[in-house]
């Protein structure tokens, strides 16, 4: 029996990563479940090429609050379908979790990423999730009994930290200058160091069934945030069409479509297996902004990039040796 320690989050289909250890191999994951990993990879990778393209219609609380609310009625009608209920609201201290899960992995992260897009380009954003398990290392130390960081996990966290900070300090992003952009750039590594919290969050959550967290959440975060743009934003104009196709990609496809296929990946192959997305998404975020944004990026984004996912790959050196080396007796 595999022993699974979950530091990671991946309860809404959306951009979520995985920091998690295995005391036992997994079985082989097959080609169906090679491909869709990279068919996940890519429509999270592209989510952020879609906000882009959405903020040309839509303010960015008014954007963050639709793709939440346009996500949270699909998972509601798939939860539905599937006979599964809401939790009770009697459990005040589940519905807490449920609560902080949803402004954490949602409602912030969500409108820091649209405000945030705004004056950067979208691959960018979609580097600055790669530090998100780099952020997960500290928080489950302090918080997640059983989690200690050790010298290897230390020194990744030493390399991915460095390539944070490289990332961020990174000049002539093209798109805005000065104050502005250095904002901008702390509100997607913001975005994601909420997701890490997000993530501590729905490990310490009592037991729940994960399409009814994940919609629960959304829901909550639709009630808070749809106040709060209206009350900042007001009434959005009249979108365009693809404007309005935008916002529904967004909140049907990374998240509810997505989801869908995370579940069965993490059923058949493993969840350890999901943590391969923590090294394709910025890949794709990357390619999709260039292909249908023209946008170009300085040489040190690709050094921060790299520095990034290497010190990821040291500190989850453990589940990459079961991926790919099974068999193999399990080393320290």
């Amino acid at each position: 029996m595999a022993h699974i320690r979950l530091c990671g989050l991946g309860t809404t289909g959306r951009v979520h990563f995985f920091c998690l250890s295995e005391s036992t191999s997994m079985t082989s994951p097959g080609v169906m479940n090679w491909l869709r990993i990279a068919f996940i990879a890519m429509i999270w990778g592209g989510a952020f090429v879609v906000v882009r393209i959405a903020l040309r219609d839509f303010e960015p609380l008014t954007l963050a609050a639709g793709r939440i609310t346009i996500g949270a009625i699909a998972l509601f009608c798939l939860m539905r379908w599937r006979s599964i209920a809401v939790p009770s609201f009697k459990d005040i201290a589940l519905w807490r979790f449920v609560l902080l899960v949803g402004l954490l992995s949602s409602a912030i992260p969500f409108a820091l990423l649209s405000w945030g897009q705004q004056h950067v380009p979208s691959a960018f954003a979609g580097m600055t999730m790669a530090a998100l398990p780099i952020f997960v290392l500290p928080l489950a130390h302090f918080f997640v009994p059983g989690e200690r960081i050790f010298l290897r996990k230390l020194i990744g966290f030493g390399v991915g930290f460095l390539g944070a900070m490289l990332l961020i300090g990174t000049s002539g992003l093209g798109v805005a200058q000065g104050p502005v952009e250095t904002l901008a750039r702390f509100a997607c590594v913001g975005a994601a160091f909420c997701y890490a919290c997000g993530s501590i969050v729905t490990r310490q959550c009592p037991p729940i069934n994960e399409l009814a967290l994940s919609t629960s959440s959304l829901i909550l975060a639709a009630l808070f945030l749809l106040p709060v743009a209206l009350l900042v934003e007001g009434l959005p104009n009249l979108p365009s069409l693809t404007g309005l196709l935008a916002i529904g990609y967004l909140g049907l496809i990374p998240t509810a479509l997505a989801f869908i296929i995370r579940v069965a990946v993490i059923r058949s192959a493993g969840p350890s297996f999901m943590t391969l997305t923590n090294y394709q998404v910025p890949v794709w975020s990357m390619l999709a902004g260039s292909f249908f944004l023209g946008e170009t990026l300085p040489a040190t984004l690709f050094v921060a990039l790299a520095l990034i996912l290497l010190g990821v790959a040291i500190i989850q050196a453990g589940v990459l040796r079961r991926i790919f080396f099974r068999g193999q007796p399990p080393k320290v």
